[in-house]
């Protein structure tokens, strides 16, 4: 095309490093645009408390799980752009050097030396990191789960790829590196179960005290606002639970929304306690 002209092949390498750079650039912005689209994928689905009963689920809980699901996909998505930009860059970068005749194996050879430095220098950081990936990606615990790890309890308030936030019921913010964590007990994720023991006198008429713990059970179940926004299940009477010298246990349980046990444990008591006075039983010490 330039015939023999001197400056002809200095045109031709410059051609194709821009072609080179053009087509990196576009294979990015493709990856990117085809990781974004995964990520508004799977952070949008249906509503995930609907297995739990039938009929619409609570819209605050939706929010909430909505909120999680975003959360996981976009730091993953952010994680995914990042590692794309860098291979397909790293790529181009080489093979522009290479076009140039400059040497890139002793190039190579000294990012793997620094790479392996920086590798003992930043174990910590790269296991947060790992531990903070796997945990996104298995949905151990998100915003607002309530979760115990060993050095704190308390509720999720921010999840990084580094570190995990929580506040306690002090008040208290703990920051935790993910890379510390080794196991986790999560509060909010599936159901929870509300219960209460309730010990009456050793003479006490079993049958009347269960049918009495069944009404209230019945009556729990009937509360259409405990049933919209905590209740899953219809509470279960179990009957006597335990047995001894001074006291019959009996236990009246219920699943619940997570999270949500204590409240519902709170309600629960209130009406035991009303349908126990009402019908002239006490209370026998405590269980």
């Amino acid at each position: 095309m330039f015939g023999n002209e001197p400056w002809a092949p200095l045109v031709s390498s410059a051609i194709t490093i821009v072609l080179i750079l053009v087509l990196a650039f576009v294979l990015r912005n493709v990856a990117h645009r085809i990781i974004t689209r995964v990520v508004n994928r799977a952070a949008t689905g249906g509503s995930i408390t609907s297995r739990f009963r039938k009929g619409a689920a609570p819209d605050g809980i939706d929010a909430l799980l909505h909120e999680r699901r975003k959360q996981r996909a976009e730091t993953m998505g952010s994680v995914l752009k990042h590692v794309a930009s860098i291979v397909v860059l790293g790529t181009a970068a080489l093979t522009v050097l290479d076009r140039l005749t400059i040497p890139i194996a002793p190039l190579l050879t000294s990012v793997g030396i620094l790479g392996v430095a920086v590798g003992f220098g930043a174990q910590e950081l790269v296991k947060d990191f790992i531990a903070g990936m796997f945990m996104l990606l298995e949905d151990q615990y998100g915003v607002g789960d309530v979760i115990d790890t060993g050095a704190a309890v308390g509720t999720v308030e921010a999840v990084t790829l580094r570190i995990t936030r929580l506040r306690d019921a002090d008040g208290r913010v703990w920051y935790i590196r993910n890379g510390t964590i080794t196991r986790v007990g999560n509060e909010s994720q599936g159901w929870s179960r509300a219960y209460m023991d309730v010990p009456v006198a050793y003479d006490a008429d079993v049958v009347g005290v269960k049918v009495l713990l069944e009404q209230v059970a019945e009556e729990m179940w009937a509360d259409s606002e405990l049933r919209e926004s905590k209740i899953v299940e219809e509470p279960q009477v179990y009957g006597v639970e335990q047995l001894s010298d001074s006291s019959l246990v009996f236990r009246i349980t219920t699943k619940t929304l997570p999270s949500a046990q204590s409240e519902v444990a709170r309600e629960m008591r209130l009406r035991v306690k009303s349908a126990l006075d009402t019908a002239g039983i006490q209370l026998v010490g405590s269980a």
